[in-house]
């Protein structure tokens, strides 16, 4: 089938070549020229036979509405637009109302695979009518991982980005935990190899995940985490579940506890977050400041 993508940073430009690879055409659109295949929207639209389906991979917020906007006006009945940006729910059931009464089809979708994904595959969540999700499915299985697993139609319109909303809750929460184990570790003198210890427990333990993977890569790469300076920032999923959950009244207490640890890095040069930050470069190749 045909896409168009609009946004090819580190995500989106690896989705469009791991759709390629699948077979598929993908036209991509970005401000910048040197990665863009057409240079605006108009563009964009105009190289599509209808019905279309286009991608949005940008910011949340301004920069996600102003594309829809912009979309909402080029776009004819019965074509669709995916959000697979880190949008909140709540903008999502507003952009399926805006584009719905001019009849495009709406679907949102969550993404999680990060710098990995070109070759891993991404976990897809995503939301909304099952007629749209058929027209967007090819997409959908191109970018899936191998094997059973790793796409999901989590329900309604915003279902999709609340799940990776959630997931990314609980990775808040999880990178914590190997945070506060390796400081413990670090501090103490009776353990003298507090990388091998993490390394020892990639197999054959039930706290082994991708997550510690990624730690002992980044031991790897800085022993000790000495380049690093205690501070990680947050991207605004962790403060929605926590806001979810009040709304919700559901307890999260590892999850607000997690959020609040990242505000105090920016306070102190925390250990615990020189591996938060670690970490977050290791999986989603984010920004690390050095000392």
């Amino acid at each position: 089938m045909e896409l168009g993508l609009v946004g090819l940073g580190k995500m989106g430009g690896n989705m469009r070549e791991r759709i390629r690879r699948a077979g598929h055409t993908v036209i991509g659109y970005d401000r910048n020229p040197d990665v863009a295949d057409v240079h605006s929207l108009k563009e964009l639209v105009d190289s599509l036979k209808g019905p279309r389906v286009v991608w949005v991979m940008v910011p949340a917020g301004a920069a996600t509405q102003s594309t829809i906007d912009e979309l909402a006006e080029l776009l004819s009945p019965g074509d669709i637009v995916v959000d697979g940006g880190n949008s909140r729910w709540t903008d999502d059931e507003k952009h399926a109302v805006e584009l719905g009464i001019k009849g495009i089809g709406f679907v949102d979708c969550g993404v999680s695979g990060g710098v990995w994904g070109l070759e891993n595959g991404y976990a897809l969540m995503y939301g909304g009518d099952a007629e749209n999700i058929a027209k967007v499915q090819p997409v959908f299985d191109a970018l899936k991982p191998e094997g059973d697993f790793g796409a999901v139609h989590a329900g309604k319109v915003g279902a999709g980005h609340f799940s990776k909303m959630v997931h990314n809750g609980i990775e808040y929460a999880m990178m914590q935990a190997y945070a506060e184990g390796w400081e413990l570790l670090e501090k103490v003198n009776s353990v003298t190899d507090v990388r091998e210890v993490f390394r020892s427990w990639q197999e054959g333990t039930v706290i082994r995940s991708w997550l510690l993977d990624l730690a002992v890569n980044a031991l790897d790469d800085d022993e000790h985490l000495d380049k690093l300076k205690g501070f990680a920032q947050d991207s605004g999923e962790g403060r929605w579940t926590v806001e979810a959950a009040i709304d919700n009244a559901v307890p999260l207490p590892a999850i607000t506890a997690s959020l609040f640890a990242r505000f105090a890095s920016r306070q102190d040069d925390s250990p615990q977050m020189k591996m938060i930050a670690a970490l977050r470069n290791q999986f989603g190749g984010h920004a690390v400041e050095s000392k």
